[in-house]
């Protein structure tokens, strides 16, 4: 049988990886859940106690606890394995998810707000996990780099799919229905996940001295990815809502905004499988702040817009750059991660992207009341811009210790 050193990188390559496509399969069938559940809860707490506040409050707890706790799962996962730690972390999910459907009208909000916060905190992180398996499926780093970006590629198709699945439900059944299908998908995507042998072969990780040692040996080296995907999530949220407002300045709809934002998910999904395929010859901290520049630049062409049209193109282009960037970060914090805290690596790159995205969301909630959109997109731009300056710069502050930036 091939080694992945015999092969000449590619997608097919990638999954012609032993127990690659059963891995990989199962672990997005458990992630399809991320985009199906959260939605289903608000729509349920909503209709079922006929108040927006505390659907709101409830599914921000939810998400809360999901993605600011990533770290501290993952942890578990690099000190027990994924086979010890994500099986009870999916049983009380699962279990906390059918909590939240029993009489959920007669519950008070405390206590919903409590349910959904444990459901949350209890997330299995299969996309961190799953990474860190493609680090040893795929020791490779040209063939890892494919893999990553036909994971990232995947996960967002994923999140764009959840939530019109909900859709479809709510359309012939209540929302409890779509809380129920992404309690399923997480409990057979996670089932399959751990029966897979490249699963079971990964091993436990080894106690660290000392109550800090570990962590410390986690956070170094994940200065530049953490800071890029904090910066691409800022931009990411503020986005969202910038269009929207933009849209609805031209005298559109919220349809009209679906459509951009759309554009926006299909430019990155084809940069991030232009990324996997390219042979790079700079490094990928090179790479990093190259990226993060062209998307700042990408979005402060979004705000010379004139139309949703010219819009649509400009938010596509800095698509392109969104998927190789988060990508890029992954793949760094991998290599300067202790290979006993891979999947913490991940996880804190992963945390740093939904935070930013929160963060992004709230802050263009204020800027819109006071700027037009085309100076938000600017200003959005500049923040990248100054990303891709303090990635660099970290990157030659490492070069300078004697401590080589990764080639991949």
């Amino acid at each position: 049988m091939s080694s992945p050193h015999d092969v000449r990188p590619s997608y097919a390559a990638v999954l012609r990886i032993p127990h690659a496509r059963r891995t990989f399969a199962a672990a997005l069938t458990g992630r399809l859940s991320y985009g199906i559940a959260p939605l289903s809860v608000m729509l349920a707490v909503t209709r079922s106690c006929g108040s927006y506040a505390v659907a709101g409050v409830v599914m921000a707890l939810f998400s809360a606890t999901s993605v600011f706790l990533s770290p501290a799962r993952a942890a578990l996962i690099d000190r027990f394995g994924p086979r010890r730690a994500l099986v009870p972390m999916v049983a009380a999910h699962a279990g906390l998810l059918a909590a939240l459907l029993w009489r959920p009208g007669a519950a008070s909000p405390l206590v919903l707000a409590v349910g959904a916060a444990l459901a949350g905190a209890c997330t299995p992180p299969l996309g961190p996990t799953m990474r860190a398996v493609w680090g040893r499926l795929a020791p490779d780093r040209a063939l890892m780099r494919r893999a990553y970006s036909l994971d990232a590629v995947a996960e967002e198709l994923l999140f764009v799919s959840g939530p019109l699945l909900v859709g479809v439900l709510v359309a012939f059944a209540p929302p409890a229905a779509g809380i129920v299908v992404g309690a399923a998908l997480m409990v057979a995507g996670t089932a399959g996940f751990v029966s897979s042998p490249a699963v079971r072969a990964v091993p436990a990780g080894e106690r660290q001295p000392g109550p800090d040692a570990a962590g410390r040996r986690v956070l170094r080296g994940l200065g530049r990815p953490v800071i890029a995907a904090a910066g691409v999530g800022l931009a990411l949220g503020v986005v969202d809502l910038l269009v929207v407002a933009f849209a609805e300045g031209q005298g559109h709809g919220a349809g009209s905004a679906a459509w951009v934002l759309a554009a926006l998910s299909a430019g990155s999904a084809v940069g991030g499988l232009l990324n996997g395929a390219v042979e790079w010859r700079a490094s990928a901290g090179t790479r990093l702040s190259v990226q993060a520049a062209g998307l700042g630049l990408a979005l402060g062409g979004a705000g010379l817009a004139q139309g949703l049209g010219t819009l649509a193109v400009a938010v596509a282009v800095a698509g392109v750059f969104v998927s190789p960037l988060i990508t890029t970060a992954y793949l760094i914090a991998d290599e300067a991660a202790a290979p006993e805290a891979r999947v913490q690596a991940g996880a804190w790159v992963n945390t740093a992207v939904n935070a930013g995205i929160t963060g992004g969301a709230a802050v263009a909630g204020v800027l819109v009341g006071w700027l037009p959109a085309g100076v938000c997109f600017a200003a959005t731009g500049a923040v990248m811009l100054m990303t891709a300056v303090a990635v660099a710069r970290r990157g030659d502050a490492k070069r300078g210790t004697g401590h080589p930036v990764p080639l991949v």
